[in-house]
């Protein structure tokens, strides 16, 4: 058995540990370091198992509490869902089996288990895989479920949660010519303009990332800087810009931007896109608060739940528990009044979210609407290539689903509105 395997498949329980465990994210996990000591290849994999064990926990929790009188400890547990996972998906019986048994054996809190995990993963290499298919997709955890039942009723809900378990493929946007971009990649052409890949592999290794002709962003994610419309030398103002997908929009328009972020670690990674995609917009590491000037456009991607992005970050529902999104919500009026504040008379402001809760949407809009005398909502800004028209909300915005597009691979969550300063 390869000591490479073995390496990725430890890491990974270790992140699974920290997200079941301690509340914590896999992209704050990685961002730290945690997968470093790692090869390229083995850093990938551990990845993929994390993420994919996430996905399919509920349906391995089914599998394993068929032969678990009681459950083991966390790291225990983790290691058997990951084995679990790895076995309904073809997973070689012996190497997956062995290897959960060592990762348990070289710990020596879960040393005593090798035989119990050797036991349980037998009988689930009888079982498992012909049952995995015809258990139910798994579900959100109550604290986000209910809500968004309530929201959009629990048929939506389902289909939502259908494409969370499907995962995501890769979109591009490009830089220059759309069309050019889909021809030299392949893959499929979105209504909006983005270009999907299923299997792209190393996303380093494609043609034109090294000359910087496109950058990764969620086709949902490039929708917003569409609607904001951008003008050849208009002074634009992208607030909570990182990684910097919605700044290399509006920058490849002409525009003059300034792109704001309290992050300086993730403005290094703005910048860093700017520099492969020859790119220019000044940035500015602060607090959103703290800006002042006035502004022809602003865009306000501001802090949110997240929850649309799910089907890309499956860990979000399993370390969060909705208890810090009303803060955001506080936080996300309090932005929007002084990004308001920012904005030429006449200008117009693109407010979005990657969210699924209405909170976070429809009611900040209707709720800014009523504060603020003379505001608008621009309906006519949506008409854009590849709307649907039914995607369009009773207040004026723009409600994006991970279930839309669900033949060609669904689309994170997201809510966008363009308002009009009298």
């Amino acid at each position: 058995m390869s000591q490479s395997g073995i390496q990725a498949r430890r890491s990974a329980v270790y992140l699974l540990d920290q997200v079941l465990g301690e509340g914590r994210l896999l992209s704050e996990l990685i961002g730290s370091g945690a997968l470093e000591k790692l090869q390229p290849e083995d850093r990938a994999r551990a990845q993929r198992l994390a993420t994919d064990t996430l996905r399919g926990l509920e349906r391995a929790d089914r599998i394993l509490q068929k032969h678990l009188q009681k459950y083991p400890p966390l790291t225990v547990r983790n290691t058997l869902r990951l084995a679990t996972i790895e076995l309904c998906s073809g997973g070689a019986a012996h190497g997956v089996v062995n290897a959960a048994v060592e990762i348990v054996g070289r710990n020596k809190r879960t040393a005593a288990m090798k035989g119990l995990v050797n036991a349980v993963l037998r009988k689930v290499v009888v079982t498992g895989p012909e049952t995995w298919p015809i258990l139910r997709t798994p579900r959100l955890p109550k604290w986000l479920r209910g809500p968004l039942v309530a929201a959009y009723g629990p048929e939506t809900v389902a289909a939502m949660e259908v494409a969370h378990f499907a995962g995501a493929p890769l979109d591009l946007t490009a830089k220059g010519d759309k069309g050019a971009l889909h021809r030299s990649l392949g893959g499929t052409f979105l209504p909006t303009g983005s270009v999907r890949l299923d299997n792209p592999g190393q996303v380093s290794e494609l043609p034109g990332f090294k000359k910087g002709s496109w950058w990764v962003q969620d086709a949902a994610a490039a929708i917003p800087v569409q609607i904001l419309n951008p003008q050849p030398d208009e002074k634009v103002l992208d607030l909570c810009a990182a990684p910097g997908g919605k700044t290399m929009q509006i920058a490849a328009s002409g525009a003059e931007v300034t792109a704001v972020d309290d992050s300086a670690s993730r403005m290094t990674r703005v910048q860093q896109n700017l520099k492969r995609t020859k790119l220019k917009a000044e940035c500015i590491v602060g607090d959103v608060m703290a800006q002042s000037g006035q502004w022809d456009a602003i865009l306000l991607d501001a802090p949110c739940s997240a929850t649309g992005t799910i089907r890309r970050h499956p860990d979000l529902p399993h370390a969060k528990d909705g208890s810090e999104f009303g803060g955001l919500i506080e936080l996300q009026a309090v932005m929007l009044d002084h990004a308001l504040s920012l904005l030429k008379p006449g200008g117009r402001l693109v407010f979005c979210t990657c969210s699924l809760l209405p909170d976070e949407g429809e009611c900040q809009v209707e709720d800014a609407l009523a504060r603020h005398k003379g505001l608008t909502v621009d309906r006519e800004a949506l008409a854009i290539e590849g709307i649907d028209p039914e995607w369009i909300t009773e207040e004026g915005g723009l409600r994006l689903r991970p279930d839309f597009w669900s033949d060609k691979g669904g689309m994170d969550g997201f809510y966008v509105a363009c308002l009009r300063k009298a």
